[in-house]
């Protein structure tokens, strides 16, 4: 990685979409819709609401972010396929890195990024080819307007990752990318990650600094599958229902035993009691927020929850690429 290039993390997650860099993180709400409603004046005794960002690149014009399907034609296409670069998957980057400049400035040289995916992708006969076809989409040059300013960011190096691969090292790794001395020895043990995130749950399991396979797996038990259960007559797309729970007014207090049971179910399966001789479970993701006042108590006092469980990957792939600029320059 050229030492001229900004690093940055990228976390495409079905959720939200999570940047982080020097300055600090940053997400943006995975939402898209197709940018064709008709716009309605106020009206006198409501509200005008506040369109979200609109953008504008080589596939259309699109809404991303809070409130977009309310504003547009929702778009939810949740499959693997999106990785490998969607329009609604460059909306959603170019919205990203739209916000990204907007709070902590213009970037000044080409970018360096590393993308985590989650282990679908990643695993299989097709895996390299996947990982080839995200390299393919996001190389290079973006342009696009944002609310119809012009935009314009080259990618000029890319690196892919698992999702859960950047939350072992946001636990590893301080903010110049050195190891942090009292967690170093975990990375020659074992340890267990845990990603709940907006489609899958992810469980990777790393001893003496190779992934173990038969303890690494995923399943579409992410927060979709809360949402779902609330959402049975599919009253609301999968983005209103998200805003909802975002904003505290979605009453998940049945539904989410029955979730948390399905995810629990998803690492009794895989690691059954194995996780008591890990060195450390960690636990992370947008989903981890809604389980924590109990999920971590199941792991008799080996759980870590980050700071910031949404943005951890996303800032653990930054880190990751700062030890590698570092190892570089030694």
């Amino acid at each position: 990685m050229a030492n001229n290039l900004i690093p940055l993390g990228i976390d495409a997650g079905n959720g939200a979409f999570k940047l982080y860099g020097a300055a600090g993180g940053l997400e943006l709400v995975s939402q898209v819709a197709t940018n064709g409603t008709q716009k309605v004046l106020s009206t006198l005794g409501l509200r005008k609401s506040k369109a979200p960002l609109a953008i504008h690149n080589e596939n259309g014009s699109f809404y991303v972010g809070a409130g977009a399907h309310d504003f547009g034609r929702p778009v939810e296409n949740l499959d693997v396929d999106r990785f490998n670069g969607t329009p609604e998957m460059k909306a959603l980057l170019h919205g990203s890195l739209t916000r990204f400049q907007q709070r902590y400035g213009k970037f000044s040289t080409p970018l360096a990024v590393v993308v985590g995916l989650p282990n679908e992708v990643l695993t299989g006969d097709l895996a390299e080819q996947n990982v080839e076809k995200v390299k393919r989409w996001l190389r290079g040059t973006h342009t696009w307007a944002a609310d119809g300013e012009p935009y314009s960011v080259e990618i000029a190096d890319v690196k892919a990752a698992s999702q859960v691969t950047g939350g072992l090292f946001d636990y590893l790794l301080d903010g110049e990318g050195n190891f942090i001395s009292e967690r170093k020895g975990a990375f020659n043990s074992e340890v267990g990650i845990i990603t709940i995130g907006f489609g899958t749950v992810e469980l990777m399991v790393v001893r003496n600094r190779e992934i173990v396979q038969r303890f690494t797996s995923g399943a579409a038990s992410g927060v979709r599958r809360l949402l779902e259960l609330i959402n049975g007559q599919r009253l609301y797309s999968l983005g209103e229902m998200d805003m909802q729970l975002r904003t505290g007014q979605l009453d998940i207090s049945t539904a989410l035993p029955v979730w948390e049971r399905e995810v629990t179910g998803v690492i009794e399966k895989q690691w059954g009691t194995a996780w008591k001789r890990f060195a450390a479970v960690l636990i992370m993701g947008g989903g981890a927020i809604l389980l924590k006042e109990s999920l971590p108590h199941r792991f008799n006092g080996r759980a870590y929850m980050p700071d910031e469980p949404v943005l951890a990957i996303a800032r653990g792939l930054y880190r990751l690429t700062l030890l590698q600029q570092n190892r570089k320059g030694k």
